[in-house]
């Protein structure tokens, strides 16, 4: 089998999934290059996942004649930095969420990939797995009717009590709107289709953050970005949806994404997850019903969108998770500060069309 061949850049938390994934389930794409600023995370990797090859740095993954796609594991701030030079060598690039840090430096990436005719995209993919896709099924064959809301919260008290090193999350391109919103943002245009105009506000609660987890605890980390923030979102397609994202409030149930038709309601999966469950409410049910998933990819599948841009280059055929979904979420997403700052609706200039649908391969690991 002719693979696709994968360098990846950056080899932090994020990418231990991604390296069992790409090594171990999807059988069409193949690592063969790895880098990261801390040479031992790069040796550590290709170590215990058999990469032949270590990069100096990420110009030689650029220049290597063997690569097609650069994988870009960077943190939210540096995704510009990397994806930019890598198109401008020629690469195809799958980035990790959010596509750049700003929606204007967000759609300068996407200028040169269309310039170059470069696929571009990214994460989050967990809208491929078998949670949302089944939910996108049971929605566009008419279970809820016709749909008329939706809405997503995540809320959480802030990474600082349990990540190693929590500073990135309270700088430009972090806070809980680009860090966990791709997902929920990701998966509302996938059952909802795209939005056309959006409300929002944002504030920032705390000016510092003491770190209490290792290796950094009693470090003191200034907040740059808003840690609060509420939208109000209108589809295209008539649709009215709501979230709401802070790293400020103390609360059990941190994740949910709700649905609303006018015969029933859908509760979706954690959207930053694969899975279930998924959950419907009809009224002549007499209660809601937990309804089996109906596509493959269930469990932790990082990397199915990379296999899906590498099958769809392969073939020549559209891929799910392209910049033309990952712009318009981060338009999404960034508008909701803007409209909070502005104290108005804004208008959004990217227009989205949902993708295909998933469809089941009896073979794992191989896609459509």
């Amino acid at each position: 089998m002719n693979t696709v061949k994968i360098a990846m850049i950056g080899t932090g938390d994020i990418s231990g999934i991604y390296l069992k994934n790409i090594t171990q389930t999807f059988h069409e794409i193949e690592l063969v290059g790895v880098c990261d600023l801390v040479r031992e995370k790069a040796e550590k990797a290709a170590k215990e996942w058999n990469v032949p090859r270590i990069y100096e740095d990420m110009y030689e993954a650029f220049r290597d004649p063997q690569v097609d796609i650069i994988l870009n594991l960077t943190r939210p701030d540096e995704h510009y930095g990397v994806t930019k030079p890598a198109l401008e060598a020629g690469k195809h690039v799958y980035s990790e969420k959010p596509l750049a840090a700003t929606f204007e430096l967000g759609q300068e990436l996407v200028r040169i990939a269309e310039e170059k005719h470069l696929m571009l995209g990214g994460a989050p993919d967990t809208f491929l797995g078998a949670g949302i896709q089944t939910c996108r099924k049971l929605i566009d064959d008419g279970f809820i009717g016709d749909p008329v809301g939706g809405a997503a919260f995540m809320i959480c008290r802030g990474h600082e009590g349990w990540h190693p090193d929590p500073e990135f999350y309270y700088k430009r391109g972090g806070g809980p709107m680009l860090d966990m919103g791709p997902y929920y943002v990701t998966a509302l245009v996938n059952l909802l289709g795209g939005v056309w105009s959006l409300m929002g506000r944002a504030k920032k609660t705390f000016a510092h953050r003491t770190i209490t987890s290792a290796p950094k605890r009693g470090a003191c980390v200034t907040v740059d970005v808003p840690t609060y923030v509420t939208g109000i979102m209108d589809f295209d397609s008539g649709a009215v949806g709501t979230i709401f994202t802070t790293f400020d409030v103390y609360n059990e149930g941190q994740a949910r994404l709700e649905i609303y038709g006018t015969k029933g309601t859908l509760i979706c999966p954690d959207p930053n997850t694969f899975g279930g469950p998924v959950k419907l409410l009809r009224p002549e049910e007499g209660g809601m019903k937990e309804m089996p998933l109906l596509f493959d990819y269930k469990e932790n599948s990082r990397a199915l969108g990379l296999a899906d841009m590498a099958k769809a280059l392969r073939d020549g055929r559209d891929f799910r998770a392209s910049y033309k979904q990952t712009l318009h979420v981060l338009e999404i997403m960034t508008g909701f500060e803007k409209a909070s700052e502005q104290n108005r609706a804004i208008e959004l200039t990217t227009h989205y069309e949902r993708g295909a649908a998933m469809r089941n391969n009896p073979i794992h690991g191989i896609l459509d």
